[in-house]
């Protein structure tokens, strides 16, 4: 799965790399996102990909009454994305999440009361997107817009089936080239074996 991440890389760089720009509020660089406290972070949403938008981790559905679903929607399986009462009318709103790493723990011993950190990311820690889907709806208790998303995630292949080998999920990391097709709407099992290069360093 996919609960910490972070964006580092300062305004000008990812405007430069995704051709898009910084909305309202002002980008502030991030060394870790928490998904449990639902952060605002960087995303870049299907209807309108030339601005990069700061929206809530943790996707919360138009029905929901509250905001306690978002502890269960900060991640959403590809494999069950049409399926999921919280995803399945999300599925066509797709957004790139914007980082330039993740963090995910191995498990040194079979309980996983041994762990090491590991930091996700490309070389020369370039920012890249990780696949989104997102919601608008009214919140439930204040009446205003929410703005939140949630983590595609597949099985892990490859360095990530090493490293986070308990329950072997790795989040959807796109590259350039299928960036536009994941926000187009292409079919979503088209993307469940990312075909991109990692690399990993212990922290």
């Amino acid at each position: 799965m996919c609960f910490h991440s972070k964006l580092s890389a300062d305004a000008q760089s990812i405007e430069k790399r995704f051709k898009a720009q910084f909305d309202k509020p002002a980008y502030k660089p991030t060394d870790r996102y928490v998904g449990f406290a639902h952060p605002q972070t960087p995303v870049i949403c299907k209807h309108d990909p030339q601005h990069i938008q700061h929206f809530v981790w943790g996707l919360v559905p138009s029905w929901a009454k509250d905001l306690s679903i978002q502890t269960h929607t900060l991640n959403a399986r590809i494999e069950t994305l049409h399926q999921k009462p919280s995803f399945k009318d999300a599925v066509q709103q797709r957004c790139l999440i914007l980082a330039d790493g993740f963090y995910e723990w191995q498990w040194l011993d079979p309980k996983g009361q041994k762990k090491q950190q590991f930091l996700i990311g490309m070389a020369n820690d370039a920012p890249f997107a990780l696949a989104g889907i997102y919601n608008s709806c009214v919140h439930p208790q204040t009446g205003n817009l929410l703005q939140t998303y949630a983590i595609v995630t597949t099985e892990a292949v490859g360095l990530m089936a090493e490293i986070h080998n308990s329950k072997k999920r790795m989040p959807v990391v796109l590259n350039p080239q299928t960036e536009q097709a994941w926000l187009s709407g292409e079919n979503v099992f088209d993307f469940a074996k990312p075909e991109i290069d990692l690399l990993a360093r212990e922290v």
